[in-house]
């Protein structure tokens, strides 16, 4: 289930990102040659000619008319093969280096806004379907149900953690005494510092009684059992609260992933090192069945981050990324003429390469962390 989600997450988000391209290309009249899903080798293609569906086949290198649609053997993702893009073609009317530098660079930012259009929806979903939320500064128009004090986190080594409370447990009651609020419980644990106390919890819908006795915590500087409380509830919107609240979290989103960027940059330039939180393939695929086993709506929204990180990452300046692509073409205007398309495919060439062999070298950092969780799950879907 968590390789299969994964799988489909991340061809929904690169087909999106690539049917921009094309829907951009086609309105500014370039021909788009093929548009795959997955990556080459071809498996098998259509292509339409004289009114009527031509079969394509894998070692097909023919120029046709209209667009080849393919089935390709790497089921990734997708890509749209634009006529001219590369070198060839340059001076045809329909190629994409013969049209205005302001024409090419929307074709180019097409694929990153389609990731951000995907998110907005994702999300849009995600509010209207509703989700567990902390009950604080909601948005108006905010309908809440099943309210409830909810432990947010458990300190290491706390009284809370030896007593057995977990993160995501539901307050019952505090000595016997049920807490409307999450302030209210705070304030019973408060008042009893001095004893021990019975806490009962709510987990996976069923109630336990847990005996707690507060202690010095070292982080906190005072005498306490060590968990973090908030108010959660299900938050649902209407359709235009909800898309409010979209356009709010993927501009935020947006924000907060730039800053990530930034940081990552500069650790990779200052200190050399790759920060831990940063995950490639395989960690992703493992946040994905996490993310899948909380169920749909949750994994809604984790897609809607993603697709907002894919349109960040393909906006870097860095050659061989769209952005990168885009910083070429100010150059070019810039020099009111356009560089070696041969020199500008080898820059982005070798960037590729770069970036590929940093995607492996997170991705070898990732088996040695999730290769357990990997193999189990290989192993279960496979009846082991």
């Amino acid at each position: 289930m968590t390789i299969l989600a994964f799988f489909i997450i991340l061809s929904v988000l690169v087909l999106i990102h690539e049917l921009g391209h094309f829907a951009a290309a086609r309105f500014f009249k370039v021909k788009a040659e093929e548009f795959g899903y997955g990556f080459p080798p071809r498996l098998i293609g259509f292509v339409r000619e004289k009114g009527r569906w031509k079969r394509v086949g894998p070692k097909d290198r023919g120029t046709y008319r209209n667009t080849i649609w393919s089935l390709n053997w790497l089921p990734i993702g997708g890509f749209v093969r634009i006529k001219g893009e590369q070198a060839g073609d340059a001076d045809d009317s329909d190629s994409f280096h013969a049209k205005a530098i302001w024409k090419r660079v929307i074709i180019i930012a097409a694929g990153v806004t389609m990731n951000w259009v995907l998110a907005f929806v994702l999300f849009v979903a995600v509010f209207m379907a509703g989700t567990d939320a902390v009950l604080e500064d909601l948005p108006a128009g905010a309908h809440i149900s099943g309210a409830s004090v909810r432990v947010t986190q458990v300190l290491r080594g706390a009284p809370a953690e030896i007593a057995g409370i977990e993160t995501n447990d539901v307050v019952l009651e505090v000595d016997g005494i049920a807490p409307a609020t999450w302030d209210a419980a705070r304030d019973l644990i408060g008042e009893r510092r001095g004893t021990t106390f019975p806490i009962r919890v709510q987990r996976d819908g069923v109630e336990k009684d847990v005996t707690v006795t507060p202690a010095f915590v070292a982080s906190l500087d005072r005498v306490a059992i060590g968990v973090g409380l908030a108010d959660v509830g299900h938050v649902s919107f209407g359709p235009l609260n909800a898309m409010k609240a979209s356009a709010a979290v993927v501009v935020g989103y947006t924000k907060a992933t730039v800053l990530a960027f930034w940081e990552l940059g500069r650790d990779l330039v200052v200190r050399r090192t790759v920060s831990q939180d940063v995950s490639g393939p395989v960690g992703i695929a493992v946040m994905t069945g996490q993310f899948a086993e909380q169920g749909f709506v949750a994994l809604l929204q984790f897609a809607g981050i993603l697709s907002i990180n894919l349109a960040v990452i393909n906006f870097l300046p860095i050659p061989a990324l769209d952005g990168g692509r885009v910083v070429f073409l100010v150059v070019e205007k810039l020099r009111r003429k356009p560089m070696s398309r041969h020199l500008e495919a080898a820059i982005h060439n070798i960037a590729f390469l770069i970036l590929i062999g940093l995607i492996l070298l997170i991705t070898v950092r990732d088996l040695a962390v999730y290769g357990g969780r990997i193999v189990l799950g290989l192993r279960n879907a496979v009846g082991m």
